[in-house]
Parts: C-alpha cells; sequence; structure tokens
C-alpha cells in the first residue's frame, strides 16, 4: 500500500515538472487582409505599367507647295511696272472693280471680225462699275498682252465721257489699226483708275480679236 501511494506521488510530482505545451498565438486577422491586400494593388500596379500602350506621335504633314497658275501662253507686255502689291494695299484699288455680261460685253467687233491690212476701226465693251468709288473721265482700258506678242494694233483708248456712279454700266473704246500682214490678231486689256492703278478680277478681261484678210 505503502508503494502503491509513493508511486502516485511520483509520478504527480513528474507530471508538474514537465514543461507545458506551448499555446500558438491567435492570428491578426486585419494584418493578414492588409498584406494581402497590399499585395494584390502592387499587382495590378505592375500589370498597368507592362500592359499601357505608349503613345506615338502624329506623323507631321508636309504642307504641298501650291503651283501658280501659268498665264497663256500669249507674251504678257504690261505697259506699268507698279508694284502689285503695294497697288493691292491702295485705297483707290481696294475701292474700284468692274464686271461685264458676255451677251452685252461686245458692242462693236465682236471676235473674229474679218478685217482689210491696216484697216482703222474702234473697239467697243459695256462694262459695269462694281466697285464703291465713281470713276472720272481719266479711267480707261490699258493693253495688257497680245498674240503675236506686243502686238498692239496702234491701239489708242478712248478716254470715258462722263463720271460712272458705283452700280453703273458705261461703253469703253479703243481705237486700233489692223496690221498689214494677214493673220489672226488677238489682244487683251483691263481697266485702270486716275491714278494708273490696274483693277478688275482675271475673269474679266478685254479681249478683241480680228482676222486680217
Amino acid at each position: 500500500m505503502k508503494k502503491t501511494l509513493a508511486f502516485l506521488l511520483a509520478a504527480l510530482l513528474l507530471a508538474a515538472c514537465a514543461p507545458a505545451v506551448p499555446i500558438e498565438p491567435t492570428p491578426d486577422v486585419n494584418a493578414i487582409r492588409t498584406s494581402a491586400a497590399s499585395t494584390v494593388i502592387a499587382e495590378f500596379t505592375l500589370t498597368a505599367v507592362f500592359s499601357t500602350p505608349t503613345s506615338q506621335p502624329l506623323p507631321t504633314e508636309t504642307p504641298t507647295q501650291q503651283t501658280e497658275l501659268i498665264p497663256p501662253s500669249e507674251t504678257a507686255a504690261a505697259i506699268f511696272t507698279l508694284d502689285p502689291t503695294q497697288a493691292a494695299l491702295t485705297p483707290d484699288a481696294l475701292c474700284d472693280d468692274y464686271s461685264f455680261d458676255l451677251a452685252t460685253l461686245d458692242v462693236t467687233i465682236p471676235d473674229g471680225t474679218p478685217m482689210t491690212p491696216g484697216q482703222d476701226f474702234t473697239k467697243t465693251w459695256k462694262i459695269k462699275n462694281t466697285g464703291i468709288c465713281t470713276w472720272d473721265t481719266s479711267y480707261k482700258a490699258i493693253f495688257s498682252y497680245s498674240a503675236p506678242p506686243n502686238e498692239r494694233m496702234s491701239a489708242q483708248p478712248v478716254p470715258l465721257a462722263a463720271l460712272v456712279a458705283p452700280g453703273q454700266e458705261v461703253e469703253v473704246s479703243v481705237q486700233f489699226k489692223a496690221p498689214t500682214t494677214p493673220g489672226e490678231y488677238k489682244g487683251y486689256w483691263q481697266m485702270v483708275n486716275s491714278k494708273g492703278i490696274p483693277f478688275g478680277s482675271k475673269d474679266y478681261i478685254l479681249v478683241v480679236v480680228i482676222v486680217v484678210q
């Protein structure tokens, strides 16, 4: 009996002295969630960096140089040397303009009229003052160019007989002498104001055409 009690006491003493089993700490749930969220954000950031396309610069267009219109094959022989840039900036040039109706333009000497060598004739055109300035008697038609070149046919412009207000039509005349050599002759004319500045659109050139026979 004594031995049994002694054995039990020894067993109890050994159990009391044995090391306790370590208790594992409870995991911090919030810390685990924060760490996982940081990892996901980092992965998205790297994906965006590598997947975002690099914008390419747009190609620069090279302006195409516009080709200047070439006048008719006839050689121009202008009688004025005024700088056209300065003329365009002149108030007198800005206020003057004219046009015409093709149906009533040729008052005399229609295009292709036959002439004898050396024949005198007067070409008359009907035009309209489409500017904002009144024309005085110093306004007239002047030679521009011809075919054959420089053939003015002894031209003498006829001064206007009266003032021409804006919107008013007027007859403009030039006296000519037909060349002595047979053939077709073309002359191109335009208006000038009292200061000798040409005006009017290229679409409204005054033309005389005769055929010497």
